[in-house]
């Protein structure tokens, strides 16, 4: 098994690359929507959550407003770090399982956005990094995802400087351009990786 960290900071395009790479064989584990699944109702981590901010972050029907909590924690990194002591965690031991299940041939890739900021580097074969210059991000979040230019700048300034995602980077993708440049280079990743993962016999 060759084990994958992908990171880049949000609006770079690491859900396409991530996306790519599952069409062309690779196992996925996405942080991300495994942390909305350990806090559905019902779970554990919801009442974590529950706990730690109060009844306020919950919609009407019983689940996590996510903007809401969103609000909270991205302006406040105190609270930030506590739903991260409580997600975190959870994250952790549901991916491990999800790892466990794909294999001893697999090449395992672990769609994780705060690689660099959790310095999880260590626990994977290589890390690739999904690079965008920050105007470029901060274009994407404001254009297709309907941030205002205050919000994206704060998820921005949660997450890790460019150059300290790229600090742990063994492979880049440059996403800046179209995306139709993006494709080719992740199939050169995707070779990059195919030889690695024969080359340590996994």
């Amino acid at each position: 098994m060759l084990k994958v960290g992908l990171t880049g900071g949000i609006g770079a395009g690491k859900s396409e690359v991530s996306r790519l790479l599952a069409g062309y064989g690779a196992v996925i584990v996405d942080a991300d929507r495994i942390a909305r699944e350990v806090v559905e109702p019902g779970t554990p981590g919801l009442a974590a959550v529950v706990a730690a901010f109060g009844e306020s972050v919950l919609t009407a029907s019983g689940t996590l407003d996510r903007p809401k909590l969103g609000t909270i924690v991205f302006s406040d990194p105190e609270k930030l770090r506590i739903l991260n002591s409580i997600v975190h965690p959870l994250v952790g031991a549901r991916s491990a399982e999800l790892e466990g299940a794909a294999g001893a041939g697999a090449i395992v890739v672990h769609d994780v956005p705060l690689l660099a900021e959790n310095g999880l580097a260590p626990l994977y074969d290589l890390v690739v990094v999904v690079d965008a210059a920050p105007q470029t991000q901060l274009a994407r979040l404001t254009g297709l995802r309907g941030m205002t230019g205050e919000e994206a700048r704060a998820r921005m300034a949660a997450q890790a400087t460019r150059e300290q995602r790229l600090a742990v980077a063994t492979l880049v993708i440059d996403n800046d351009g179209p995306l139709e440049a993006l494709e080719p280079q992740v199939r050169k990743v995707w070779e990059t990786l195919t030889e690695r993962a024969a080359a340590a016999g996994a």
